[in-house]
């Protein structure tokens, strides 16, 4: 009977799929770069197939290995809970946790996170920022953050807030190309685009009614703040959530476009992989940003964004105005009434 794979094998194969890279997987396990080659050429002879293609830049997993390592990732995930449910039965927080969220964040979320490494100082914190929308299974993160309208199946989500999307343009960018009347104008002015889950760039923008509208655009980013900022800037029409263009749209620096077609409700949530044990730092970290969510969400947005305007001055004052100033005195305290004037 042949020998049954090893976990070390399957745990070195796992971090240098997700490190990409033979050294940072040596490091995350603390062991010699010399041990992660050969437990990695040890499973390769074991299973008779190629799992990895190793150039001098990168790393390409084959089609076994990309079989493999969906399934390595499973049986390392139950491992973990496996040993997590017997020896943390004092429910201690501590041990490794791999968090995804998005950039668009400001210093109050990141007063939080400091927050929560002070209040659980042997959890081995690691935070990921980024657009993209991260496989949590197969990127081996234990958490996201992500705003989205789309669930994949498998997670478990706690929404942390709601909004709506609203497209939106600078009143100089109108002046210039005029204020589409319906959706289907959009095909004739600039777009101001994101990525679909953080990865491909939009084709379409969500209806109120239901459906897509086909857009093309003149900016494409992986970040709302930039788009919010170039459409303040005057370069287009920007598709966000209203939680960002509030602030804008009540100065008048953004207007409304299309308000009652385009748009959709999003929400942000925080999301995990559906598992029997529930990790302490893991509920940790959840509940903790589930409460500074419910305390802080006008602060989930980013500083002031756009051109910085200048301060507001009042035209000096006219002659007539003057005059008209003058014409309002208080009688209640510089005029006294006429018989009180008669009498002395």
């Amino acid at each position: 009977m042949q020998d049954l794979v090893e976990t070390a094998e399957l745990q070195a194969f796992a971090k240098t799929v997700e490190t990409q890279s033979l050294s940072r997987a040596a490091a995350e396990l603390g062991v010699p770069r010399a041990t992660i080659s050969r437990r990695l050429a040890r499973l390769e002879e074991r299973l008779g197939a190629r799992l990895l293609r190793r150039t001098t830049r990168s790393l390409v997993l084959t089609d076994a290995g990309d079989v493999l390592y969906r399934h390595a990732r499973i049986v390392l995930d139950a491992v973990t809970s496996a040993e997590q449910s017997v020896r943390r039965t004092d429910q201690s927080v501590r041990g490794d946790l791999r968090v995804s969220a998005p950039m668009m964040l400001n210093d109050s979320f990141f007063s939080m996170i400091a927050g929560f490494a002070k209040r659980y100082p042997e959890v081995r914190l690691h935070m990921h920022l980024a657009s993209q929308h991260v496989d949590l299974r197969r990127g081996g993160y234990d958490v996201a953050i992500r705003a989205t309208s789309e669930l994949e199946p498998g997670l478990v989500a706690r929404t942390l807030l709601r909004s709506t999307l609203i497209a939106a343009a600078s009143p100089e960018y109108l002046a210039v190309h005029g204020t589409p009347r319906s959706a289907r104008d959009l095909k004739d002015h600039r777009c101001l685009l994101g990525f679909t889950r953080g990865e491909l760039p939009q084709t379409h923008w969500p209806l109120l009614r239901g459906g897509k509208i086909a857009v093309t655009g003149s900016l494409i980013a992986n970040e709302l703040a930039m788009l919010c900022d170039a459409s303040l800037r005057g370069l287009g029409i920007a598709l966000m959530p209203m939680l960002l263009a509030k602030r804008y749209i009540e100065e008048g620096t953004l207007l409304p476009v299309l308000a009652g077609e385009v748009g959709a409700e999003t929400r942000v949530f925080i999301v995990y992989l559906e598992r029997e044990f529930i990790p302490p730092q893991l509920r940790a970290f959840v509940d903790t940003v589930a409460t500074w969510a419910s305390a802080e969400h006008e602060n989930m947005i980013p500083p002031r964004l756009g051109p910085k305007l200048a301060p507001a001055t009042s035209p000096p004052p006219t002659k007539n105005a003057a005059l008209s100033r003058v014409r309002k005195p208080d009688t209640r305290t510089k005029y006294e009434p006429s018989s009180r004037r008669s009498a002395r």
